[in-house]
């Protein structure tokens, strides 16, 4: 009889890669579910021996689920799939009854040794292609691979500064959205908890895309993260613009390089400019101003949790990067 496996995330795309990151032999039955409420009812249904669950989602995440299932003492076991590496996102998931944890994307290698180390897989089990979907894991667009490429690359910057704070950083689900370079103060303002910010800008290039990451850092939020990274507190201008390069320093690095990674570009950095401090968000981008061009942004919040520490990261492609960044869909989606 086959094995109930049912696969929880908001993206289709990831849906897709874990579908396909099962082994060829097993046999299961493959049930998906888009957010942790549906994964909750399908669970209950009994269409969940077994759970691949993503942390960072919509309406209930992963944390809530891994409680719920818990409170109600669902029989399922659950392996967190996730892009959220830091150690603390481990070691939670495991205390809440999580069998496993293994980082996004996987592989089919990953996975057949984790389920027969749990003797929950025997290679050769039934004929290569046995598994059987009940339904579609979803149409996959562009909006959903930069959602899923970000969520990714956004766990592997969070987990190089939550090393270096020691701290747990607090992940949301990635905004992705088209918007005129002239709307673009608009909408920062829109979502901004403070009256002024600092902000550093860093370009960059590849192979038929092209674009720049944005940090905008709240003011009140410069003593919190002086004290985690051990700076002395009596040059306050100079402290200011070494946290602020520090941080632009950390996310735009390792996050461009999470995106190219999996895009399979190489990116070109330049330089990194602090625009401002202590500035309206409108003084920090009127750059963007002038301009009619659409940009396509993916808005990424970091808070730390426990400190008046949150950061707003902006990666925004060009529109002539959008045939590239279409053609690089089309092969992952084969």
């Amino acid at each position: 009889m086959p094995t109930q496996v049912l696969i929880c995330d908001d993206s289709g795309l990831a849906r897709k890669q874990m579908a396909k990151a099962l082994p060829e032999d097993w046999d299961v039955r493959i049930t998906f579910a888009a957010d942790g409420n549906e994964a909750l009812e399908k669970v209950r249904a009994g269409a969940g021996e077994i759970l691949f669950l993503d942390l960072n989602m919509p309406e209930l995440d992963g944390y809530g689920v891994l409680k719920a299932i818990k409170a109600e003492d669902l029989q399922v076991l659950t392996v967190v799939v996730s892009g959220d590496i830091q150690p603390q996102a481990k070691e939670r998931v495991l205390k809440m009854g999580a069998i496993d944890f293994i980082k996004k994307p996987t592989t089919q290698a990953i996975v057949a040794k984790l389920m027969s180390d749990y003797g929950l897989y025997r290679p050769g089990e039934a004929e290569p292609g046995s598994a059987v979907s009940t339904e579609s894991s979803g149409e996959i667009d562009l909006h959903d691979y930069l959602q899923e490429t970000a969520n990714v690359a956004m766990g592997r910057a969070a987990d190089l500064l939550a090393r270096l704070l020691n701290v747990f950083i607090k992940l949301p689900v990635p905004k992705v959205n088209k918007i005129a370079r002239s709307e673009l103060s608009m909408a920062l303002a829109a979502a901004a908890t403070q009256d002024t910010y600092s902000a550093v800008c860093q370009g960059f290039t590849g192979s038929g895309v092209a674009g720049e990451a944005l940090l905008l850092f709240a003011d009140s939020n410069f003593e919190d993260m002086a004290r985690l990274l051990n700076y002395e507190m009596d040059e306050t201008a100079s402290m200011e613009v070494e946290v602020l390069m520090d941080m632009s320093s950390i996310l735009f690095g390792a996050f461009l390089k999470g995106m190219s990674d999996q895009m399979g570009l190489h990116l070109g950095l330049g330089h990194p400019t602090v625009l401002g401090k202590h500035r309206q968000i409108s003084h920090l981008v009127e750059h963007h101003s002038q301009k009619q061009e659409q940009l396509l942004a993916i808005e990424i919040n970091y808070a730390a949790e426990g400190y008046a520490i949150d950061c707003d990261l902006m990666v925004l492609f060009t529109e002539d990067s959008l045939p590239k960044l279409t053609e690089i869909l089309q092969y992952t989606g084969e």
